[in-house]
């Protein structure tokens, strides 16, 4: 009776411990987690792009306001000083009228600021501009409410050089444009400094930027030029204020203060007088 009644205990447990493990297997099992899909990925970065591009063309277009404010402030400026001169101007004419002796007030004169602008050179409105890197003169419109200077460039071409991001062109020259003849159709090539977004009113453009040597009479400097076609303009050669800034002043009454300079297979300097009218009449005209 013992060794049955053992039997039948060992049973009835193993009977319970399966039906417990059933039991335990069948409940709830942990959901697993969600995985991003490869559609649902390529939509949250495309949404990000357009995020980070908004905010781009934001950032350009509060930068070109602010470039346009400080060129009305520079404009502000100089008619301020064109009036100034005018009121002295007025001032010793009533006084000569008056037959009185003038008075001589002894001005207060800053040291520092004569000595700043006796150390710039004074240009004009517009210059003979020297490439000694090409081999040509050509005429330049001096513009202070540009930020960068530009040089009139067509064929443009993108190529790679030793890593480097190098650009091949020619100069954007019209039948107007007095050049040195034989570079008129020559391709010249140069290493990409940095590209500029310009804002238009057809849309935004990416521009090249490299580096030339250039004259300008007595100064001598490596300028950056942005590459653009100026061909419907009148000037091939825009100076901005990245050129001008601590080393040139500009007297807008004035036109070609500085000779133009002499390249071989070009004109003389001294027959630059003929094409400055010529210049002058294209102006009025």
């Amino acid at each position: 009776m013992q060794p049955r009644t053992l039997s039948a205990t060992v049973v009835w447990l193993l009977s319970s411990l399966l039906i417990s493990g059933c039991a335990l297997n069948t409940g709830p099992q942990a959901e697993p987690e969600p995985t991003l899909s490869p559609d649902l990925f390529e939509t949250r970065i495309g949404q990000l792009e357009e995020h980070m591009a908004l905010r781009c063309e934001r950032a350009e277009a509060h930068f070109a306001q602010h470039e346009r404010r400080q060129a009305e402030l520079l404009s502000e400026l100089r008619d301020a000083g064109i009036t100034l001169r005018h009121l002295r101007g007025d001032i010793e004419r009533l006084e000569q009228r008056s037959g009185d002796e003038p008075v001589l007030v002894p001005a207060e004169c800053n040291n520092e600021l004569s000595e700043a602008l006796s150390s710039k050179e004074m240009v004009g409105r517009a210059e003979w501009i020297g490439l000694p890197e090409v081999g040509t003169y050509l005429r330049a419109r001096v513009d202070s409410g540009a930020n960068t200077s530009s040089l009139s460039a067509t064929d443009v071409t993108r190529f790679e050089r030793d890593g480097e991001d190098w650009v091949r062109f020619k100069l954007g020259l019209n039948e107007n444009d007095i050049v040195v003849e034989h570079v008129r159709d020559e391709w010249i090539e140069r290493p990409v400094e940095r590209r500029v977004r310009i804002l238009q009113a057809a849309g935004s453009e990416s521009r090249p930027v490299v580096s030339l040597m250039m004259t300008l009479g007595p100064i001598r400097e490596t300028v950056e030029f942005t590459l653009s076609d100026r061909t419907h303009l009148n000037y091939p050669v825009l100076l901005g204020r990245r050129f001008l800034m601590d080393i040139a002043l500009i007297d807008v009454a004035e036109n070609y203060l500085h000779p133009r300079p002499e390249f071989p297979g070009g004109r003389p300097a001294s027959e630059a007088v003929e094409d400055q009218i010529n210049d002058r009449d294209e102006e009025e005209g």
